[in-house]
């Protein structure tokens, strides 16, 4: 018996070659730590680039853009802790240096003073806006059109929304506004 025609190739067809194989699954480990790595890296940049200029960390400043983001320019601590992912003894060690320095005040709440809020001052709310000029900057020196398109910030952007990085207006696992 013959074999069909469509098994056989057709000689005036040149050869397709080897049918390529998917791409072995990167080791999600080394992908981890490279992410890890880049963390420190870009949070090394940003300390040195807002404590040189002024005088706070990047933890800092990610603390008081929650506080400038929050309605009236405060937070109850309870809930500053939880945007930040940290203990609420962890936002007040946080919180301590930022008063000392005039650009956030302890506010008691109206109703319930077991209740505390942390609340930008006039001088925290200018501050920021400096912080924020200069933050921007940086980010902009970290990612370069030259070499980060605006596709490669936008894949970046959510595959981190998809590791759990938000805005820090937002909260993980609440859509975007």
């Amino acid at each position: 018996m013959m074999t069909p025609q469509a098994d056989r190739p057709d000689p005036a067809q040149p050869d397709p070659g080897p049918v390529p194989s998917e791409p072995a699954r990167p080791d999600p480990l080394d992908t981890a730590l490279r992410l890890v790595r880049a963390q420190a890296a870009v949070i090394r940049r940003f300390d040195a680039t807002l404590s040189g200029l002024h005088g706070v960390s990047l933890s800092d400043f990610t603390l008081l853009l929650h506080l400038g983001a929050a309605p009236g320019g405060r937070m109850r601590r309870v809930d500053l802790a939880e945007a930040l992912g940290l203990t609420a003894s962890g936002v007040t060690r946080g919180l301590a240096p930022l008063e000392r320095i005039g650009l956030v005040s302890r506010e008691a709440a109206a109703r319930d003073a077991r209740v505390a809020y942390a609340a930008l001052t006039p001088t925290g709310r200018e501050r920021l806006a400096e912080m924020l000029h200069t933050a921007r900057r940086t980010a902009d020196d970290l990612f370069t059109a030259d070499q980060w398109g605006a596709d490669d910030l936008g894949r970046l952007s959510t595959l981190l929304t998809r590791l759990g990085g938000t805005a820090p207006d937002q909260r993980p696992g609440r859509p975007p506004t």
